[in-house]
């Protein structure tokens, strides 16, 4: 493992944003698994394609972590799945939000350690969270 490269704080965000990308992608898998139906046959591929997107985050993320100097975790925070295709992507949307204000954050602190290239790792997953934040808010409009 290599020396830490981060502060304590850097890294916590960075395994709580492990965590939160592994929660979302076992999340919308199980949700595209569960559903059918009409409504559910129009966003299963969709949440099936988030759900890949979250797990290659979680592995940079990993990556990055490692490389900083510390273990990444393996817990996901806690998954919900619904009772209803509404609630599901209602509660995606609010976990997408989180996410947007998380790494929010973590670019925050990558900038002013001067850690330019986790800063620009978030930025960019930023970007894919921010759609696919749009992408939720858009189907509740169908739902």
């Amino acid at each position: 493992m290599a020396e830490q490269k981060a502060s304590k704080k850097l890294l916590d965000l960075l395994n709580e944003s492990i965590s939160r990308e592994l929660q979302v992608a076992i999340q919308y898998m199980w949700q595209h698994v569960q559903w059918g139906g009409v409504k559910g046959f129009a966003v299963q591929e969709e949440l099936k394609g988030i759900a890949i997107q979250e797990m290659k985050h979680a592995e940079a993320i990993a990556e990055r972590l490692f490389y900083l100097g510390a273990i990444p975790t393996t817990k996901p925070s806690p998954i919900f799945v619904g009772k209803s295709l509404k609630e599901m992507i209602e509660q995606d949307a609010k976990d997408e939000a989180g996410a947007i204000k998380l790494y929010k954050q973590v670019i925050e602190v990558a900038r002013s350690e001067g850690d330019e290239t986790t800063r620009q790792l978030f930025r960019n997953i930023l970007m894919e969270e921010e759609d696919h934040h749009d992408t939720f808010t858009s189907l509740l409009e169908e739902i």
